[in-house]
């Protein structure tokens, strides 16, 4: 038998904690997906499953793309794949309490924790008066902020054995992904129910990119092995991702530094200037896609259906996704796909677009127009920007509640806004009438209503899963109308973005190379910029701070690069010269 099929072998056959190590690719989720297997095969009693913790939605929808091959459907139904989150927030929603918060709790989402705040993180001097205020709106009025499930959970275990104990009975096999970066309650957490039942670690020591997070750190493997003894198996860097490629090789040597002089089957590279005059990046952007749809076609004989197109963060990855929306004289359609990126500011557009589709009474529209303002006011106070135009909406919202009548652009705009989709008629379609209310914003010419209608066009909002559209159309089935917009929409993003939203990516899409990690996709573009600084231009692809031989810079870049199934191209300036791209022939 040969040395891969023996290691697996061990995974299967053994009864006490594992770790299992490997690269990109290596067959790590698959070993693990048939430990499960074996797992339920073995048999388990009526309401036990076997818990598949990881970090991100896309990772779930890889593991749980990957068990439709390796489980049947009997044995799916014993399988829980979860995020942390939503681990934690089931363990939260039902025991709390305990903590002394209400029994009744709600998730403070993203976009509301950042308008509320100020927009404000954890480098600003406000920071430790905003953990305060996150603290009372817990306990005080049970609305929680995502970050605080992980250390609430944990309190609550290590404060309640039978919890605990409840938990490991339920779950006999508990197999943790990414374990390289479990953060310092994650871990918590794990360690405390290794001591009631088996634990499963998936890791890849050089994959660890989330260090600069709390509690995360190259010491979590060690801490593994300290506190688990667990069997050890390394599948090192077999590639089971792109077997027809050299792209992990290529990854592999980026990340130590090895020039090997030569090409690498599977990535290429497409030059361009980088200014004077600046590079027009639809057109860039264009030849690149062809480029890249040419070399998969040709690889492996059919078109990609996924795409990506990674960059060093998300204000490069919002003029890339504008570039490809751009229209006019020889540029043709826009260039369909998904941009993910800081979404706060239009998550909060759309909940004030789902305050546009409910019904209004004419007789109360200066409520309303107070109302709108402060929605966008929050808005604007997510980006932790334009402090002058949000007090002076907040300011001109509270003369008109106490009763003052404004005739001002932006009161006059909503006063027509809102009037003239009070009498129109929406068609119960939600997507057709939220592209209505979208139109109509557009149509004011206010600056503040138009942005609102940009940011519309930034979070489309129908392509993020049906949740959204079902829960709209199902306050138009019930009512004729759609009265609770707002807390159809609230809910359905609240399921959609932690709890269980989860779908495996399709067609292309726009991100930074860090929200790029878990997921896989046909063909790869990775745009590398030439980034302006005190000291002259620098490379993108090295992060500030990061001093010669780059460590974090070059375990970044192996993320990006691995993504590929089929294809990895770079999109490379002519300068500045990159150090970890020095030598390389591609």
């Amino acid at each position: 038998m040969n040395r891969p099929c023996t290691l697996r072998d061990s995974v299967l056959a053994c009864d006490g904690h594992i770790l299992v190590l490997g690269g990109p690719g290596s067959g790590k989720t698959t070993v693990a997906l048939r430990k499960a297997v074996c797992r339920i095969k073995q048999g388990m009693k009526p309401g036990q499953s076997v818990l598949f913790l990881s970090f991100s939605r896309a990772a779930v929808a890889r593991i749980l793309d990957a068990a439709t091959l390796e489980a049947t459907k009997g044995e799916r139904d014993q399988l829980s794949i979860q995020t942390f989150h939503s681990f934690f927030w089931d363990i939260l929603k039902a025991h709390a309490y305990l903590l002394g918060a209400p029994r009744k709790l709600s998730i403070l989402l993203p976009q509301d924790e950042k308008a509320i705040s100020g927009g404000i993180d954890n480098e600003d001097a406000e920071w430790d008066a905003w953990q305060d205020e996150r603290e009372r709106l817990f306990y005080d009025e049970g609305r929680i902020a995502f970050d605080l499930f992980a250390p609430n959970a944990t309190r609550l275990l290590a404060s309640s054995s039978h919890l605990l104990s409840a938990i490991a009975r339920r779950h006999p096999l508990i197999i943790v992904d990414e374990a390289q970066d479990t953060g310092q309650f994650a871990w918590q957490c794990i360690q405390m129910l290794a001591a009631h039942t088996q634990v499963l670690c998936l890791a890849d020591l050089e994959q660890q990119i989330f260090d600069f997070l709390p509690g995360v750190g190259p010491e979590r493997i060690a801490a593994i092995r300290e506190t688990l003894q667990p069997l050890e198996v390394d599948l090192g860097t077999q590639n089971h991702r792109s077997p027809d490629s050299e792209i992990l090789a290529f990854g592999n040597d980026i990340l130590t530094g090895k020039v090997r002089g030569a090409g690498y089957k599977g990535v290429s590279t497409l030059a361009y200037r980088p200014e004077k005059p600046p590079p027009n990046w639809n057109h860039l952007l264009r030849r690149a896609l062809f480029e890249l749809y040419t070399a998969v076609r040709a690889q492996s004989g059919s078109f990609p259906k996924t795409i990506a197109i990674l960059v060093s963060n998300n204000r490069s990855a919002l003029k890339i996704s504008n570039a490809l929306n751009a229209i006019g004289t020889n540029i043709g359609k826009p260039v369909r796909h998904k941009l993910l990126f800081d979404e706060a500011e239009s998550l909060l557009s759309a909940r004030f677009a789902a305050f546009l589709l409910e019904p209004k009474n004419l007789v109360h529209i200066e409520h309303d127009i107070a109302t709108s303002m402060e929605m966008i006011a929050s808005a604007r106070r997510a980006t932790g920007q334009a402090r002058a135009a949000v007090a002076k909406l907040q300011e001109q919202a509270l003369k008109i509640r106490g009763g003052k009548v404004l005739n001002i652009n932006i009161a006059n705009s909503l006063r027509d806004l809102i009037t003239n989709l009070a009498i129109s008629q929406f068609t119960g379609d939600p997507a057709e009438d939220w592209l209505t209310v979208k139109h109509a914003l557009r149509a004011t010419g206010q600056d503040e209503l138009v942005r609102i209608a940009n940011q519309l066009d930034f979070l489309v909002a129908f392509r993020r899963g049906s949740r959204i559209s079902a829960g709209l159309a199902s306050e138009w089935l019930r009512d004729g109308e759609y009265t609770n917009a707002r807390i159809a929409l609230d809910q359905a993003l609240a399921q959609e973005q932690i709890l269980d939203g989860v779908e495996a990516p399709s067609g292309l899409q726009v991100m930074n190379i860090h929200k790029a990690k878990g997921k896989q996709f046909d063909g790869v573009i990775i745009v590398r910029e030439a980034r302006r600084t005190g000291n002259g231009v620098d490379s993108s692809f090295i992060w500030r701070g990061d001093d010669p031989p780059y460590p974090k810079s070059r375990r970044v870049l192996r993320v990006g690069i691995t993504r590929a199934r089929v294809h990895t191209l770079i999109l490379n300036p002519q300068w500045p010269l990159c150090p970890l791209l020095k030598g390389h022939r591609l």
